[in-house]
């Protein structure tokens, strides 16, 4: 094969955790209302606008 990078084995991957992640180490407490279905993340209420486009959604259909 042609690469443009040079290939290094990757060894001892079992072990790696969240918390070695460098930008990905968070783990918030999550809380879910199951009567309003409001989430909080270590007790802010977290909030999503509603999405005005679904890409793919009708083209790739199954059923």
């Amino acid at each position: 094969m042609r690469l443009s990078k040079r290939v290094e084995p990757v060894s001892n991957t079992r072990n790696i955790g969240k918390a070695d992640m460098v930008y990905n180490d968070k783990l918030p407490k999550i809380e879910v209302d199951p009567q309003t279905y409001m989430v909080k993340a270590d007790g802010e209420l977290l909030t999503c606008e509603p999405a005005t486009e679904l890409p793919l959604a009708q083209r790739y259909f199954l059923f």
